[in-house]
C-alpha cells in the first residue's frame, strides 16, 4: 500500500496562489497518512514565488531562467525521494481533494490522472474547440479514449516517467508526451473525473501553442504507431491512383504518369510505414536505463532551505 509520496508543484511567476496550494495539498495528504514529500520548482519567476512556497513548508528548487513546465516536472521527479510522484499545477486550478482517491487508485494502474470533466470546469471557452481536435487526434493515434489528453493533476510512479525521459518536452506538452507514450505502450492509464477551477494570475499558454500539440501527436504517432500516420496516406495514394487510373483506361489504353506515381508512393508509404512498426515494436518499452547517466546536476540548479532565505546574513540561494 502506498504510504510516501513526493508532490511535485512547477511554477513560474505564481506568487499568488503558490503558498495556498502547497499548503492545502501537503496538509490534505498528510491528514490521509501519507509521508510527503512537497517539491516546488520555481522556473525562474521574477516574482515572489519561491519565497511564498518556502514559507509554506515546501523544499524549493530553483531555475536560474525560464526553462519551461516540462523542464521544472523533469527537475522535481528527479529529485524527488520517494518512489511515487503526484503533480499538481500551482495556479489554484486543480483542487487536490482529489490526490487521495487517485493515490488509491494507482494500486490498480500505472498513472492516474485527474479528467477535467467534473461539474465545475472551467476552461476557456476559446480553448474548446482546438482541445477537441486534439483530443480526436490523440484517440485515434492510441488507440484508446482519453478523457483529458493534458491534465495537470496526475499520479504515477517515478521509474515510470523517468524511463521516458529521453522524448519528454520541456514545455506544456510534457503531460500530452507522457499520456500517449504510456497508453502506446499498453500501460494501465486510469482517469478519475475532477472538477477544474478559474486560475489566479495569467495563463501561460498562448493560442498558438495548439499547433505545437498537434505536430506533436503526429511526432508521437511515428514514435509508437508509425502505420497510423503512414498507412492513411498510403490508401490515399492508392486511391486516387485507381481513380486516375481508370479515368486513363477510359479515354486512352495508356496508364497515365500521375497515376502511375501514386501507386508507386502508397507502395513506399506502406513499406516505410512497416519498417517502421517492426522497429518500435522491436523496441517495446523504453529501456528503464535510458536515463541512467543523468546527473541530478543537470536539472537542479539552484536550491535553498529555510535558514539560508530567513536569515539576511546568508545568500537567497546556494548552488548546489
Amino acid at each position: 500500500m502506498i504510504k510516501s509520496v513526493s508532490l511535485i508543484i512547477p511554477a513560474f511567476n505564481e506568487e499568488l496562489a503558490i503558498q495556498q496550494v502547497t499548503r492545502a495539498a501537503r496538509e490534505l495528504l498528510e491528514q490521509h497518512g501519507y509521508r510527503t514529500e512537497v517539491i516546488v520548482v520555481d522556473d525562474g519567476s521574477t516574482d515572489g514565488t519561491a519565497r511564498a512556497a518556502q514559507s509554506a513548508g515546501a523544499r524549493v528548487l530553483q531555475h536560474r531562467r525560464n526553462r519551461g513546465y516540462g523542464a521544472a516536472l523533469k527537475t522535481g521527479i528527479t529529485a524527488a525521494t520517494h518512489d511515487v510522484i503526484a503533480i499538481i499545477d500551482s495556479d489554484g486550478t486543480y483542487p487536490s481533494k482529489y490526490l487521495p482517491a487517485m493515490l488509491e487508485e494507482l494500486e490498480r494502474a500505472d498513472m492516474v490522472v485527474g479528467a477535467r470533466i467534473g461539474k465545475e470546469v472551467h476552461i476557456p471557452f476559446v480553448r474548446l474547440p482546438a482541445k477537441w481536435v486534439l483530443r480526436r487526434l490523440a484517440d485515434y493515434v492510441s488507440g484508446s479514449r482519453i478523457p483529458d489528453l493534458n491534465s495537470g493533476l496526475r499520479v504515477f510512479r517515478r521509474d515510470m516517467a523517468m524511463q521516458y525521459f529521453p522524448i519528454l518536452p520541456n514545455q506544456f506538452s510534457f503531460t500530452t508526451t507522457i499520456t500517449l507514450a504510456m497508453l502506446c505502450d499498453n500501460y494501465a492509464v486510469s482517469y478519475i473525473p475532477i472538477d477544474y477551477h478559474k486560475r489566479k494570475g495569467k495563463s501561460k499558454i498562448v493560442p498558438w501553442d495548439a499547433g505545437s500539440f498537434a505536430i506533436l501527436i503526429l511526432r508521437m504517432a511515428m514514435l509508437f504507431r508509425p502505420l497510423r500516420v503512414f498507412l492513411p496516406i498510403a490508401l490515399a495514394c492508392l486511391a486516387y491512383g485507381v481513380v486516375k487510373m481508370s479515368i486513363d483506361l477510359m479515354h486512352d489504353p495508356n496508364i497515365s504518369a500521375s497515376a502511375i506515381l501514386a501507386f508507386l508512393s502508397a507502395l513506399l508509404l506502406v513499406l516505410i510505414g512497416m519498417l517502421g512498426d517492426a522497429i518500435a515494436t522491436r523496441m517495446g518499452r523504453f529501456n528503464p536505463n535510458a536515463v541512467a547517466g543523468v546527473q541530478l546536476k543537470e536539472y537542479v540548479e539552484l536550491e535553498y532551505e529555510a535558514q539560508a532565505i530567513e536569515s539576511e546574513d546568508h545568500p537567497l540561494t546556494r548552488r548546489n
